[in-house]
């Protein structure tokens, strides 16, 4: 009888699980967008900002899947803060206030 290893197709890295937090990240970064849209909310970047960074922590240490959905977070949280901060520059400076 003789031993016979069988491969499942899956490579080192598929093996490892992808990160929650790189998940919960990118959907509350597709939420932030729709509710920037939609309801005002850009607020919610702040979160977003806030479990991209945790969720790359996390991939770093325990060897997960998922940087390119915190990084996408990341972009997606960072822009949202980029384009409230110029809207509200904007408005201090048009607003006419002396």
């Amino acid at each position: 009888m003789s031993t016979e290893i069988v491969q499942t197709g899956q490579t080192e890295a598929s093996a490892q699980p992808i990160n929650r937090q790189a998940i919960v990240a990118a959907a509350m970064a597709v939420l932030a967008l729709v509710g920037l849209f939609f309801a005002g909310m850009a607020v919610i970047a702040i979160f977003v900002v806030g479990a991209g960074h945790v969720a790359l922590n996390q991939i770093q240490q325990r060897g997960e899947r998922g940087r390119p959905f915190a990084i996408g977070a990341l972009i997606v949280g960072y822009g949202i803060g980029l384009l409230s901060l110029g809207s509200a520059l904007i408005f201090a400076f048009t607003s006419g206030i002396h």
